[in-house]
């Protein structure tokens, strides 16, 4: 009990340490026409990840795995156009949280993309179909990371839009 109620305290000082920011969550979230297995298995497969993601993609599911996808069919994990993603955590068939450890050569905001992560939530619905909630963090309010944020909110809705396309062949 000792140990719990310091945990808790630990971690309640932590969060009350971090500067509160209104403008730092983006939510992106949408009905996949598939179990949740099987959107987990796109997810945290390479295989799957290949599938619908990127042509060239791979992942060690564990924490401190990492998750790297070059969508470049020309190209190869590895190349210029590789984004490499660190797991910061994850409870399967419920949540994969990844941060961006190395952005593509040409990513727009790689001074700052470190600041921020995402949190990818599946739920299964009641027809057996699964919502997935995609929330990206960390975004701060000044004008760069504000353009930032507006990069993942477009680039998370394509992301799901691209899922959802997948599932309904």
């Amino acid at each position: 009990m000792r140990v719990f109620v310091w945990l808790s305290f630990s971690i309640l000082v932590l969060l009350m340490s971090q500067p509160a920011r209104a403008s730092d969550a983006i939510v992106t979230e949408g009905v996949i026409d598939a179990t949740v297995g099987a959107v987990w298995r796109a997810w945290t497969t390479s295989e799957g990840l290949r599938s619908w993601l990127a042509p060239h993609a791979e992942i060690d599911l564990r924490i401190d795995g990492v998750m790297r996808s070059n969508y470049d069919p020309k190209s190869s994990l590895g190349g210029s156009g590789t984004i490499e993603n660190k797991i910061l955590a994850f409870e399967p068939q419920r949540m994969l949280s990844i941060k961006v450890t190395k952005a593509p050569e040409k990513f727009p905001f790689k001074s700052i993309v470190h600041e921020m992560w995402t949190v990818l939530y599946f739920q299964s619905t009641s027809d057996g179909k699964t919502l997935l909630r995609i929330v990206g963090m960390g975004f701060g309010t000044d004008e760069e990371s504000q353009k930032m944020k507006d990069y993942f909110m477009r680039g998370n809705a394509f992301t799901l839009s691209q899922l959802q396309t997948y599932f309904r062949r």
